[in-house]
């Protein structure tokens, strides 16, 4: 029995996290650069990775600062699915929003810097501002799904993610020592009491 050979090639290497690596990169060079000016070559060489290797993780460089959207978006889904039916549909979305909020505090360095490069740029801007509208959408399907009527769905999941956005802006400054989720809850309940009238 004979024992295959095989044979490396010497350009061959293992690249242990290069997804994790390039968005350090990517980070790195928005930052000091800008980023207009960052290019996908510099941002692989950054990284010692090639630009091909770029590719196989992200679409292009917006990417980048928008790949974990999808992961955002399943999270804030299934913990809005996964309610009692005895919990309000605002109280499900806040939970789902804090439990997201919860991961977010984990990476609060990278928000930080991802924010600051954000806010620097018009495109990625909007950008932001369609992936929060996409956030909208699937938690409003998912409260139809649950039973919830228009609507309603549709107010709650858009209120839900204003107190978000209203709470991620008062979490990001460095002076900031309150958690996210905390932020969050804070929001929502003063929603809760200007909706109420108090």
């Amino acid at each position: 029995m004979s024992v295959p050979v095989i044979n490396y090639d010497a350009r061959m290497r293992w690249e242990p996290n290069a997804r994790g690596r390039l968005e350090l990169a990517a980070l790195a060079l928005y930052g000091e650069r800008g980023f207009e000016n960052t290019t996908v070559a510099e941002i692989a060489a950054r990284a010692g990775l090639t630009e091909r290797t770029f590719f196989r993780h992200f679409a292009d460089k917006r990417e980048v600062l928008f790949s974990g959207a999808d992961a955002l978006q399943e999270l804030l889904v299934s913990g809005v699915a996964a309610a009692l039916d005895s919990v309000a549909p605002i109280d499900a979305v806040g939970a789902a929003l804090e439990a997201a909020g919860a991961l977010l505090q984990q990476r609060r360095e990278y928000a930080q810097q991802r924010q600051a490069i954000i806010a620097a740029n018009q495109e990625l801007r909007e950008r932001e501002l369609i992936k929060l509208a996409s956030l909208a959408l699937a938690i409003a399907e998912t409260l139809r799904q649950r039973g919830v009527g228009d609507p309603a769905a549709g107010l709650t999941a858009e209120a839900g993610i204003a107190a978000f956005r209203v709470a991620f802006e008062r979490w990001v400054p460095e002076a900031n020592q309150r958690d996210l989720p905390e932020l969050i809850r804070d929001s929502l309940c003063q929603l809760k009491a200007v909706t109420a009238g108090n």
